[in-house]
């Protein structure tokens, strides 16, 4: 005898035995910087990667920078859910981290710092406070110059200068005798423009093409290193199977972030002859000077996150970065 199934009960008795198959985890990105800034390349081609090497699994969207929302609330607006994921600077969410700034304070480069358990212990802690540090990209070659409207001959000269920071400069720029005034980087041209302030410090691309007749002296070396902390909303992070977390974070901190570290070199060069072209002079400091300049740097660092995060958790951490 011939058994007829009709299409529906074929599709029905399929679909039961068929597995379910999850949907990726949907994850919206903001960042700190426009699509069209530098620093922000990287994580361009880390969504790239991810999209394509996780398809199926996790599919980001980045949705934009500043326009969608404000640099120094990403991180917040990731605790509670508000976005999915940031990338952003480690000095912009000192207030809910206190150890976040640390991620500059070192002259390591990703591999050293890698080597300790450093990342594993900014897990904990940003764990702490609801949020999931997937990892960061670095760029450890993009350490923070001193540029200023007039022209200057040493450190000294800073003295009552006013000159635009982001968080972690801040002591430095007090200990030089100068007055650090906090800024997104969007404001920094007009305030130098207008003579709001008298100076900035940002790394050290892009700032010729912005900055030319508004910039006298760049004061080098420049100081710390750069890495941009990638933030997950936790609950998202945790719709995640276990084995899908391990493997998407081994993937930034131990594949695409090692990639990223030392990319830099020829941009660097190629924004030195720019800036000189642009009248930009480069003040280079004597050797002694740069030494004791480096030191207070880094110690008057040091100082505020013990004030802020507790000197014991201070000197944890400065432990695993210092060289």
């Amino acid at each position: 005898m011939k058994h007829v199934f009709s299409t529906a009960l074929v599709a029905a008795s399929l679909a039961i035995a068929a597995p379910a198959i999850a949907d990726p985890v949907q994850i919206n990105a903001v960042t700190l910087a426009p699509r069209a800034v530098y620093i922000t390349q990287p994580f361009a081609q880390f969504v790239e990667e991810v999209n394509e090497r996780f398809a199926g699994e996790i599919e980001i969207t980045w949705r934009g920078g500043p326009e969608v929302m404000p640099p120094f609330g990403q991180a917040e607006g990731v605790r509670n859910g508000a976005m999915g994921m940031t990338y952003t600077s480690p000095s912009y969410y000192q207030g809910l981290v206190p150890t976040s700034g640390t991620m500059n304070l070192s002259f390591l480069n990703y591999e050293e710092i890698a080597a300790t358990d450093y990342h594993e212990r900014m897990t904990e802690l940003h764990a702490e406070q609801g949020l999931a540090f997937i990892g960061e990209i670095p760029a450890t070659q993009l350490n923070f110059q001193i540029y200023m409207g007039e022209e200057v001959t040493s450190l000294a000269d800073l003295e009552g200068q006013r000159i635009r920071v982001f968080p972690t400069l801040l002591p430095l720029v007090q200990a030089l005798g100068a007055e650090p005034i906090v800024l997104p980087m969007q404001e920094i041209y007009t305030a130098l423009e207008r003579g709001t302030i008298d100076g900035f410090m940002q790394g050290p691309l892009g700032q010729a093409a912005q900055f030319e007749g508004l910039v006298s002296t760049v004061i080098q070396p420049g100081v710390y290193r750069a890495g941009f902390p990638v933030l997950m909303n936790m609950d998202l992070f945790n719709e995640m199977s276990p084995d899908l977390q391990e493997r998407f974070v081994t993937f930034l901190r131990e594949d695409f972030a090692p990639r990223m570290d030392n990319i830099w070199a020829d941009d660097i060069a190629t924004e030195r002859a720019a800036q000189e072209a642009a009248g930009f002079n480069h003040l280079m400091l004597p050797e002694d000077e740069a030494a004791r300049y480096e030191a207070m740097a880094m110690d008057a660092a040091w100082a505020m996150t013990a004030e802020n995060a507790g000197a014991e958790i201070a000197a944890e951490l400065r432990g695993m970065l210092d060289r």
